[in-house]
């Protein structure tokens, strides 16, 4: 297909007010530094080592809600006022105790990780619908209902979706805790950052949703090549824009993965 994965199209974030985007000339050096960082800064964000944060790029302008360009002075001086907030120093600089604090945020949105020490059990109903490639997924009822509307509702602010059903279509939906785990032991993945031992996929809210991939790579590989192209897509940086509206939150790390957070785990 003629893959929009290409398209660097950034869908703009709910924001209370709109700033010059190039404005603060305080915020110039920050933004400086930003346009190396996005794609050198050398650091270990989730365990194991990576360059660049381009991949959390659009999470972290949704949290300091700025549409403004990610290496801008606008985003730098969005940033800063973010950080000055929760008592960090505002250099208006992403770096690894910066993201530190947004990954706890981020954290907290997610019920499931909020019940460390209890691994819940399968829930009682899950309803069956067509995902990824025609592949039958499952779903608790309500869960299935908000992912449809929010479906709905970026095929409406993103007309282009719908040219290839692939587009947020569900890849993984409700997994069997113990399929799951005779998978985890098998591909020997199990660290928590590509598998989790207690999935979150146990309790029917959570889904793999196709945001696009790296050509050759499969839809979940965690590389980060294939991680960084999906964060460029129109589907991810939508869902990343409007999902909390219909309840979904995002694990950082995986930009396929969203979780209903209407009903508890």
């Amino acid at each position: 297909m003629k893959s929009i994965t290409a398209i660097l199209l950034f869908v703009a974030a709910p924001v209370s007010a709109q700033i010059n985007c190039e404005a603060g000339p305080s915020a110039v050096p920050a933004a400086a530094v930003n346009a190396v960082s996005l794609r050198t800064l050398v650091w270990t964000p989730f365990r194991k080592l990576e360059m660049g944060w381009e991949t959390y790029a659009p999470l972290i302008a949704t949290e300091v809600a700025t549409t403004c360009p990610f290496i801008s002075p606008g985003f730098a001086a969005a940033l800063a006022t973010w950080q000055r907030g929760k008592r960090l120093a505002p250099t208006g600089v992403v770096d690894a105790q910066t993201f530190a604090a947004m990954y706890a945020i981020w954290q907290g949105r997610r019920p499931f990780t909020r019940k460390r020490d209890v691994c819940p059990p399968p829930p009682p109903v899950v309803l069956a619908a067509k995902g990824y490639l025609g592949k039958t997924v499952k779903l608790r009822p309500k869960a299935l209902g908000a992912y449809r509307a929010m479906v709905a509702a970026a095929h409406v602010d993103l007309p282009a979706l719908r040219r290839d059903a692939r587009w947020l279509a569900i890849y993984s939906g409700f997994r069997d805790p113990a399929s799951d785990a005779a998978r985890c032991a098998l591909e020997g993945n199990c660290d928590g950052s590509r598998r989790a031992v207690c999935s979150p996929h146990r309790t029917g809210l959570a889904v793999d949703i196709y945001v696009g991939n790296a050509s050759g790579h499969d839809p979940v590989s965690t590389k980060d090549h294939n991680r960084r192209a999906m964060s460029k897509t129109p589907a991810y940086r939508w869902l990343v824009a409007n999902a909390r509206r219909f309840g979904f939150v995002n694990y950082a790390y995986e930009p396929w993965h969203w979780e209903w957070t209407g009903e508890a785990p």
